[in-house]
C-alpha cells in the first residue's frame, strides 16, 4: 500500500469520493439490505472529516452516561429517521446539528458506505461520509445525548496496532467485531464497524497513490 501523505487533504478526499458510493445511490443500498431486514428501523450517522493542525481528523461523540442504550459508548453524530426527513443525507445533518451544533452548511456529503444492521437495537444504519472544508465551527454539545466530542486523527486509525478483531457468536451466527483502541477509548460495536469499512476504502491494493 502507498504511504498516505495525510497534509495532502485534496488528495485523500479523492480517495473518498472515488471509493464512496455517491449519495443518490444511497436507496438502492438499503433496499439491497433491507430485503433481508425488513423490520428494521432506518437510521443514519455522519462521518465529518476536516483538517486541524494540518492533518485530517474525523469527528465521534461519547454517548451521555445517563442514556439507557449504550450509555458512555464511542458513536458517530446520528439518529433515526425523521418522517420530514427528504433523505438519508439529511437525517445524518439533522442528527449532527441536534447532537453537536454542527451547521449543515458547513458539511459536504462526500458518498455513503453499505448500510450496517445492528442486532440488539434492529437498526439499519447508513453511514454519510463528509469533509467539512472551513472546520467544525462553534459547536454546542446536546447534553441529554452527548458527553463529550473526540476529534480523532486519520493517521493514527489507520494504524493496525491500534486495532483488533474477536469473532463473536450470537443466536448460532458467528460475526466479525471490529475494537479500535484510541488513546482511553475504545471504539467498537456498530461504530467499529462503520470505522472498519471507511478505513479499508485506503487499504485496496489499487488505490491511487497519495502524495
Amino acid at each position: 500500500m502507498d504511504v498516505l501523505d495525510f497534509t495532502n487533504t485534496a488528495a485523500i478526499m479523492g480517495i473518498l469520493r472515488t471509493r464512496l458510493t455517491p449519495v443518490e445511490q444511497a436507496g438502492s443500498l438499503i433496499d439491497m439490505v433491507e430485503g433481508h431486514q425488513q423490520h428494521a428501523r432506518q437510521a443514519a450517522v455522519l462521518l465529518p472529516f476536516f483538517v486541524k493542525d494540518g492533518r485530517l481528523q474525523l469527528a465521534l461523540i461519547r454517548r451521555a452516561s445517563t442514556l439507557r442504550a449504550h450509555s458512555g459508548e464511542i458513536a458517530f453524530p446520528g439518529g433515526k429517521v425523521d418522517s420530514t426527513d427528504s433523505s438519508i443525507v439529511m437525517t445524518a445533518l439533522r442528527e449532527a446539528h441536534e447532537e453537536i451544533g454542527l451547521e449543515p452548511a458547513r458539511v459536504e456529503a462526500l458518498g455513503v458506505l453499505p448500510p450496517v444492521f445492528t442486532v440488539v437495537s434492529n437498526y439499519l444504519i447508513t453511514p454519510v461520509v463528509a469533509y467539512l472544508p472551513q472546520g467544525l465551527g462553534s459547536l454546542v454539545l446536546q447534553e441529554s445525548e452527548v458527553d463529550e466530542l473526540l476529534c480523532v486523527s486519520l493517521e493514527r486509525l489507520i494504524d493496525p496496532a491500534i486495532a483488533h478483531t474477536e469473532q463473536w457468536t450470537r443466536n448460532g451466527q458467528t460475526r466479525t467485531v471490529y475494537f479500535y483502541d484510541y488513546d482511553d477509548y475504545r471504539i467498537w460495536g456498530a461504530t467499529g464497524r462503520i470505522l472498519a469499512a471507511v478505513l479499508e476504502l485506503f487499504k485496496r491494493a489499487d488505490a491511487p497513490p497519495v502524495g
